[in-house]
């Protein structure tokens, strides 16, 4: 390849080949398609916009395959068969771009370079690109939350769209398009996701999903490989779509291709030029449709790899060996090649598009207003006083927060009046277009209840991503089914550069309250997840003691920022044993001395969750007896009894480095033996068991059954006050 006169533009130190551009394109050369001071090009059909658009995707996708070459590793193959679609957004003026798909991440890196949004993290030119992929502190393998210009993170399939619709709840007039892999087209739950949103927020329209159905899946064709492009439409017609708009390369193949998907890079220009024209035009259709009320959705149909090394599924990853100097990476990088030219054009429209590098302009590089609070309505209950729900009582608080902040949304999978929170769906209502009130319901509501986990967990942590309040409710033992997203999201929340609210959750329906159900809805192990999460530095499990507790708790949450926070407490009328002012302290030591009795020596019980209390109570009053000292001690917030060697808080944003000192634990848990207690997973008591050197044991959840009530159950785990009494005997003996 012959590098033209034009000076090379200083970015593109590193680019190891330059093209020529066509005689018969000079004339589109001579200024940037998006003029200076416009924020995207005039007309979709306008033939400059439309070669500069050619130069665009095949600047795209140059920068992805030699990025990922230059490690041997990556994945260019996917973004690829979209990059023609990625530069027709860009060169409209859409940048707040969203994907599914994690595998797109060099292609999204590429794209923030040319607009030159990662110079905020000293990436300025081509070498430095490829030397800070897949490096630590450089651009991650997937999407993450820390890179400059991009709106989420992506790794997990099947989530992007609660990105994108989150978005779109939050910025009316702001389109969110969000690329959608027909690899992962299957993962739970899309369509039936994007579905349920529609129907609660039919006027939340500004978000465009874009299918890249291309035919192929990581390491085999896609299951959708086989429909026919009716079919394709009439899937995304029956859920709901009202425009489906399908642009297939094959119809401007003049190449002779076999097959239903096609590379459009092998088409004569002419047919190019076509093929982006009608790109371009389909997309600002998709656009100011999605814009103006009607739900429309992108289909992009061009064969996986479309213009890099291989294709098909062969495509889809670099392995060891697939260096920059093999032939076929060689020839697809100088296929590839621009002219000096074309790359300044490239970066210049990349940059004024939107109205700057997005680094400056995405709607999540700055923080959304917060609409004040005022005072919690907090209602102190008297210590021993009636049992109350502490469930109910956090729901007082929840409807208080709704109420103050319109953008506030609340989920719920199992239906909030099932974990003693109906005080919410009165207060704030659930959305459905159904006016109701014997429900509680109307299409104003703030409780959003679509029947998946997947779907509550996604909209509640990306809406709290992208800057709003939200709180996933559920069932401790389906939580699982929704724990990607959230687990993704407080990574992500660790990394940001800016502040935004905590994701909050609310677990009710601990195991032990789950006999009559069996098995099914005994499922605590979920706290082995968030035990291990505590190490991340940012995630804060709450183990509220009673319903003075949990208003506390809740407080707390919603004061913070970038945390992932979980609160687990029973639906069941419990006894009050607290102040208020006991758990504002255990939020910042980790646990609460409930109760001590003297003795010749002293058993300490660490005690995780509310109701477990009953039995380890009445086991303290049995060793009393037998003259036996006991120490009660309740773990409210487990993540502050770890060490601060143990935990990474030093790498997250607003890093919390509030750890009990040796000493305080030492007089806290101190006593001649320590029995620790928990309804649910012994990983939560591995703080303590880490720093006693007191004699020791654990006596935890095993498994589910289905008994006639709580007692039964606690008998079946062997969590008896008989058990533990004897247990703790025998540590002392």
């Amino acid at each position: 390849m012959t590098v033209t006169a034009y000076a090379t533009p200083a970015f593109c130190d590193g680019i190891q080949y330059f093209g020529e551009a066509p005689a018969e394109m000079a004339a589109y050369l001579d200024t940037a398609a998006i003029g200076e001071g416009d924020v995207a090009i005039a007309s979709p059909s306008d033939p400059k916009a439309v070669y500069q658009t050619v130069l665009a995707a095949d600047a795209l996708r140059y920068l992805t395959l030699q990025m990922t070459a230059s490690k041997q590793s990556g994945h260019p193959g996917g973004f690829a068969s979209v990059a023609d679609e990625i530069a027709a957004l860009i060169m409209l003026g859409y940048k707040n771009l969203i994907t599914e798909v994690g595998h797109h991440a060099p292609g999204f890196y590429s794209t923030v370079f040319l607009d030159r949004s990662l110079e905020a993290m000293e990436i300025k030119t081509v070498t430095q690109l490829c030397d800070r992929f897949r490096e630590t502190h450089g651009l991650l393998g997937h999407l993450s939350g820390q890179i400059p210009g991009l709106l989420n993170p992506a790794g997990p399939l099947g989530q992007g769209q609660h990105f994108a619709m989150a978005g779109a709840k939050l910025n009316p007039g702001t389109l969110f398009p969000v690329t959608i892999g027909d690899g992962g087209l299957g993962e739970p739950y899309i369509m039936s996701s994007m579905a349920h949103f529609n129907t609660a927020y039919p006027q939340s329209t500004n978000f465009l999903p874009i299918l890249v159905w291309n035919g192929f899946s990581q390491e085999h064709h896609s299951m959708v490989s086989t429909q026919s492009n009716e079919a394709m439409i009439a899937y995304w017609q029956g859920n709901g779509f009202k425009d489906v708009i399908l642009v297939d390369a094959k119809d401007y193949d003049d190449a002779d291709q076999p097959g239903p998907y096609v590379d459009s890079t092998a088409f004569s220009l002419k047919q190019r030029m076509a093929f982006t024209q009608a790109l371009l035009e389909a997309t600002d259709k998709a656009a100011k449709q999605a814009l103006s009320g009607t739900l429309t959705v992108l289909i992009v149909k061009q064969l996986k790899g479309a213009g890099v090394h291989k294709r098909g599924a062969k495509s889809h990853n670099l392995y060891p060996g697939d260096t920059l100097d093999k032939d076929y990476i060689v020839s697809a990088l100088q296929t590839r090649a621009l002219p000096a030219v074309g790359w300044d054009l490239v970066r210049t429209n990349f940059e004024r598009s939107n109205g700057g590098p997005n680094v400056k302009t995405a709607v999540t590089e700055s923080e959304l207003a917060l609409a004040d609070l005022g005072q919690l309505p907090l209602n102190e209950f008297p210590v021993g006083g009636d049992k109350q729900v502490a469930t109910t009582a956090m729901g007082l608080l929840v409807g208080h927060v709704g109420q103050q902040d319109s953008n506030f949304v609340v989920t719920n999978a199992d239906g909030n009046a099932a974990s003693g929170i109906n005080n919410i769906n009165q207060a704030l209502k659930i959305v459905h277009p159904t006016t109701d009130d014997l429900y509680f319901q109307g299409p104003n509501g703030q409780v959003y209840e679509p029947l998946s986990e997947d779907a509550c967990a996604g909209m509640a942590a990306a809406q709290a991503l992208f800057g709003g309040r939200s709180l996933w409710c559920s069932y401790e033992s389906f939580v699982i089914n929704g724990l990607p997203i959230w687990q993704t999201v407080t990574q992500a929340m660790a990394e940001l550069r800016r502040n935004t609210p905590s994701t909050i959750c609310l677990f009710t329906a601990g195991a032990l309250e789950q006999g009559r159900n069996g098995w099914t809805h005994q499922r605590p192990e979920i706290e082995n997840y968030f035990a291990a999460m505590m190490r991340n530095g940012n995630v804060f499990p709450l183990f509220p003691v009673d319903a003075n507790s949990i208003q506390a708790c809740y407080e707390w949450a919603v004061g913070t920022s970038n945390k992932g926070i979980t609160i687990t407490a029973s639906k069941s009328p419990l006894p009050i044993r607290t102040t208020l002012a006991q758990t504002h302290e255990a939020l910042k030591s980790g646990a609460i001395v409930l109760q001590e009795t003297p003795g010749e020596k002293t058993i300490v019980f660490a005690v995780v969750g509310d109701m477990m209390l009953l039995p380890v109570m009445e086991a303290a009053e049995t060793l009393a007896q037998a003259g036996i000292g006991s120490k009660v001690v309740a773990i409210v917030s487990p993540r502050r009894l770890y060490r601060s060697t143990d935990v990474a808080w030093e790498t997250c944003r607003n890093g919390d480095d509030t750890f009990l000192s040796d000493e305080a634990f030492a007089t806290l848990f101190a006593g001649d033996a320590l029995l620790g207690v928990t309804g649910g997973s012994s990983a939560m008591l591995e703080p303590v068991m880490l720093r006693s050197t007191l004699p020791r044991d654990v006596m935890a959840w095993k498994r589910g059954e289905t008994t006639a009530n709580a007692g039964q159950l606690f008998a079946f785990n062997g969590l008896t006050a008989e058990a533990l009494a004897h247990r703790a005997k025998s540590l002392m003996a």
